[in-house]
């Protein structure tokens, strides 16, 4: 059984909703991974590549199929790595976002990551700052100014279980945003089912604050010692550190950890407390799910023990430790933090040594933005598939967030969220009407005229609250179905449309 220990206070934790996202960056990439180990779970995929790009066991797939818009650009800088050398923009200011969709499979748990280099692709100073959007929750504000300025690439990650059968991962412009909004790479990793386990994701992501692996320097550990391809970044502080002899697997863990994030750790002497100061940014006032690793660095014996208490900003995290050499992890899911984070470990007056800690996770907790009815968002992706030429922004969900809807779609509030009107007059949109449609049953108003839709009027009957359906000036055909011939208080005076299909020249009114 993998070492647990939770905070025995969880029940007592208050959610309180984020004021604001704190999403990690990096100034360093890792380096690929060797040749030796296999391709981990998941989509690895180069944005704006012509090709697919294999970097050590990874392969790097173009993205072409996991989007319809943007344009790609290639960055001329020498050094750099193949996966930051392309990327994809959006130069299109009419979207509301600009989405990637890839196939997942309902409630299981990934680790999405975007990274970005901006390399001055359309000929600017600075890259500009935009949202980011996972299915349809805003996950966090790009803004990668400072790490750019310093020659250097950011990566930004949430944990999130798939909503259904695709997950999107979008763009989007803020009203500061200059420039076209773009994304150098995106990977979303499948995760074991025990990892991260104690999050409600029905109502919750998390995103990245930072992992860390104490007592280090030099690079970052990600694939193959991470087998998610996780990346551990260095931390060292004035405290002295002290490098393992023992052997631990990562199963032995929950969340499962790699060996080589354990291999050193900092410590202090016999009797002494331990402080931590990390991470060493401050955080905003907010709910997080924290995970420290410790293990005891000698050859497993009987004394290879070593007891103390952990606490975090001068709360209680756990009384009486036990980091033994086969190692253990102690966690919070729901913790408020603010600020600078104090860890503080007070050893035991019997533990033969002094405290230490290997390892750490920090997660801002993000409530999700909601959700929109399953039969809408299924109905509405059909529509989109019928049309030959979609609005760009129709990818994603069509209502959330709410201030990045699809074009033409209005949403009602509260949940579920249903779609009540559809808006694509004069579009020039061609294609057909999918039966599915009708479907929406939440749909209020219709209004399609003046385009170059052609087929059959699909039976729209079970849209109750359907009152107004203007289908003129198109190149529809057939019979009206019957479910809208005999709908009450139905408007259809401007669909030009009598049962055989030839245009009316009166208008009518149903019911």
């Amino acid at each position: 059984m993998p070492s647990r220990i939770t905070f025995p206070f969880l029940a007592l934790v208050v959610v309180v909703a984020a004021a604001a996202l704190f999403p990690t960056s990096t100034s360093q990439q890792p380096a690929a991974p060797g040749p030796a180990a296999s391709q981990p779970r998941g989509f690895y995929i180069s944005c704006g590549s012509a090709k697919d790009l294999q970097a050590g066991s990874i392969k790097w797939v173009r993205d072409e199929g996991f989007t319809a818009v943007g344009n790609a650009s290639t960055i001329n800088k020498l050094d750099l790595l193949p996966v930051l050398a392309t990327l994809r923009f959006f130069p299109d200011a009419t979207a509301r976002k600009y989405c990637y969709q890839l196939p997942v499979v309902k409630g299981t748990r990934y680790l999405v990551r975007t990274t970005y280099f901006y390399g001055g692709f359309d000929g600017g100073k600075d890259p500009p700052v935009f949202d980011q959007i996972i299915d349809g929750t805003r996950w966090s504000a790009v803004n990668t100014t400072e790490n750019y300025r310093r020659g250097m690439s950011t990566y930004f990650e949430i944990v999130a279980e798939g909503q259904g059968r695709t997950m999107s991962v979008c763009l989007a412009r803020r009203p500061e945003t200059k420039s076209s909004p773009f994304i150098s790479a995106l990977e979303v990793i499948d995760l074991e089912d025990s990892m991260y386990n104690t999050t409600d994701y029905e109502r919750y992501a998390m995103s990245t604050v930072t992992r860390s692996r104490f007592g280090s320097k030099g690079e970052i550990v990600s694939y193959p010692d991470d087998k998610y391809n996780r990346y551990w970044a260095p931390f060292a502080d004035a405290n002295p550190a002290v490098e393992s002899h023992s052997s631990i697997s990562p199963d032995d863990f929950w969340n499962q950890p790699p060996a080589k994030a354990l291999k050193a750790g900092v410590t202090t002497s016999r009797g002494k407390n331990l402080t931590v100061q990390w991470p060493p940014a401050e955080l905003p006032a907010a709910t997080y799910y924290v995970a420290l690793y410790f293990q005891d660095p000698r050859t497993a014996s009987p004394y290879s023990w070593r007891v103390f208490d952990v606490a975090v900003n001068g709360q209680v995290f756990f009384r009486g430790l036990n980091a033994s050499a086969a190692g253990v992890m102690v966690y919070s899911n729901m913790m408020q933090l603010s600020g600078k984070t104090e860890i503080l470990l007070t050893p035991n007056a019997t533990s033969p040594v002094g405290p230490l800690i290997n390892a750490g996770e920090i997660y801002q907790i993000v409530p999700l933005g909601g959700k929109t009815a399953t039969r809408d968002v299924v109905a509405m992706g059909d529509l989109a598939r019928s049309l030959k030429n979609p609005p760009p922004d129709w990818a994603g969900d069509p209502c959330l967030p709410p201030q990045f809807s699809w074009t033409g779609v209005v949403c009602s509030p509260g949940s579920p969220v249903r779609v009540l009107s559809l808006d694509l007059k004069n579009q020039g949109l061609s294609g057909s009407l999918p039966d599915s449609i009708g479907n929406l049953t939440g749909m209020q108003t219709i209004n399609l005229s003046g385009n170059k839709l052609s087929g059959s009027i699909p039976d729209l009957g079970s849209m109750h609250t359907l009152t107004v359906l203007y289908l003129n000036n198109n190149n529809l055909t057939g019979k009206i179905p019957d479910g809208l011939k005999t709908k009450p208080g139905l408007d259809l005076r401007r669909s030009q449309f009598n049962d055989e299909g030839r245009g009316l020249k009166d208008g009518k009114v149903i019911g």
